[in-house]
Formats: C-alpha cells, structure tokens, sequence
C-alpha cells in the first residue's frame, strides 16, 4: 500500500463522544514514522461519569491530554513497564479517548519483528496495546501529539476501508470499575486481536 494514496484523518474526524469515534475507528491506519497497521480493536473511555476512566476523578498531570484537544494522543504508563496509547476526543475540556487495543500489521513488519523479537508470530506482533506501542516505538515522549498535524511522527489515516458494519461489541479488558459497560469494539474473527471475539 503507498501511503500517498490515502487520506489523513482531519481535526474534525476526532470531534464525537468516545464511542461514536471508537467505532469509527476501527479499519483506519495508524502509523508511528511509517510503521504500524490497521485498527482492529479499541475501547473507549469517558470523564467523570466513567468509573473506568483515567478522568474519573478529574484532571491530573498524568491525564490532562486526554482533556483535548481532540486529535491528539494521550499516552500513559502501566504496570510500571509498558506503554498505551489513547486517541482524544470531544470537545476540549471534556475528556474523552479511545484506547487503541490492537492493529493488523501492514507497514514496516520488519521493524516490529526487531523491536518485538520475542513475538514468534505476526499476529502477535500488535496483539495488545502494551505491544503495538513497542511494536510502532510509542512511548511516553508521543503523550500529547497531534495526530493531525504528524507531531513525533505519528498519524492516522484513512485508506477508504469502511469500519464493519456491525462490530463486535464487549466489556472492556483488565478493568476493577465500569468493567460492565459494553464499550469494546472489535472486528470479528481478526487473527489480531488482544482476545479471541
């Protein structure tokens, strides 16, 4: 695929609640320095009202890019050893992201191959949003970029591939509070996923 067949995402692409966007997203391109792959699953998270949510109890120096504005990403540490990375959403000052879960690898596999060599499959390769952020060298210097305008390298793109019609839908992953609410979504059956759906 040449990348100057497709489109970057604009600003106003980002600009919807968490779910709207989460849905939309899955079938688009996300690339860190001309590396990454096609989303396959995500999760979306709110503010106040989303017990699961890094902004359940407002805005920290951790979270504030996940306060807008949109189009940006928000990219946080977990566990003390990985990384994950989250498009914002909304509108500014309302938070609001969609964790990039999983990716079908499509550009620069070799690259992932190096920096993942453990992964004995591809499709472990993005599987997870630990390791598609080591997968595409995310780490926390991109918290914060604009993915509009390509700031650290890092885009989205649209390469005319419609999300599903009807995406799989399921509770979030790992979670202690809002594990309830249905606000995964994936392609069905994707060899990619973090979890078979």
């Amino acid at each position: 695929m040449i990348l100057s067949t497709v489109r970057a995402l604009e600003r106003d692409f980002y600009g919807r609640d968490a779910g709207g966007l989460a849905r939309e997203l899955l079938g688009k391109l996300l690339l860190c320095d001309g590396v990454g792959g096609r989303i396959v699953e995500v999760e979306a998270y709110g503010g106040a009202d989303d017990p699961g949510s890094h902004a359940f109890r407002g805005r920290t120096r951790r979270n504030a890019s996940m306060f807008g504005p949109p189009g940006h990403l928000y990219v946080y540490f977990i566990y003390g050893v990985h990384w994950c990375a989250n498009v914002v959403c909304g509108a500014e000052g309302v938070p609001g992201a969609v964790l990039v879960r999983a990716l079908a690898p499509t550009h620069g596999v070799d690259a992932m191959r190096r920096r993942r060599a453990r992964a004995r499959r591809e499709r472990d390769l993005c599987s997870g949003p630990a390791r598609l952020c080591q997968a595409l060298a995310i780490d926390g210097s991109h918290d914060g970029a604009d993915l509009v305008g390509g700031h650290a390298g890092v885009r989205l793109f649209d390469d005319g591939t419609a999300p599903p019609a009807r995406p799989r839908r399921g509770p979030r992953i790992g979670l202690a509070a809002g594990a309830e609410r249905p606000w995964r979504w994936y392609v069905a059956g994707d060899s990619n996923l973090s979890r078979p759906g």
